[in-house]
């Protein structure tokens, strides 16, 4: 099964995507998830045959680039999608200037998922709508 990942404004169907996998599926406050930093980030949609699947976004500070939100729905996983849109998120870092490394906050359980495509945890485990996470971070240089 084949997949498309593209930069996107079609924040609607990103929110849907996330509404469905946070709130929905983990149980995360719907206040919580959709944040004013939506209005700034770099949005990415994936679909298979044109239908929305999984979506991330990309967030800019100093020489940093943030990966959040990302989430794939069930009918997109197991198909390396969540892996492509990490790895999306990063060439975008990589093309933005004056970028040096990428950050996410990951969720305890995915841990070993990011650690595979080159991230290392650091810091404490924390809580973060009620979910324990913990950040990892990525070199660019």
């Amino acid at each position: 099964m084949s997949f498309v990942i593209e930069v996107t404004q079609d924040r609607a169907a990103c929110f849907a995507l996330r509404f469905k996998v946070f709130v929905e599926e983990q149980g995360v406050p719907v206040e919580e998830e959709i944040d004013i930093m939506d209005e700034v980030a770099v949005h990415m949609l994936a679909s298979i045959n044109g239908k929305p699947v999984g979506t991330a976004r990309v967030l800019f500070e100093g020489d940093t680039a943030k990966i959040g939100r990302v989430c794939v729905v069930p009918e997109g996983r197991g198909i390396g999608l969540g892996a492509a849109l990490i790895q999306e998120g990063v060439a975008i870092a990589r093309r933005q200037a004056g970028v040096h490394k990428v950050k996410l906050g990951a969720q305890i359980q995915a841990l070993g998922f990011y650690e595979k495509l080159g991230f290392n945890a650091f810091g404490p485990t924390y809580l973060d709508a009620g979910i324990e996470h913990r950040d990892m971070g990525l070199s660019l240089v």
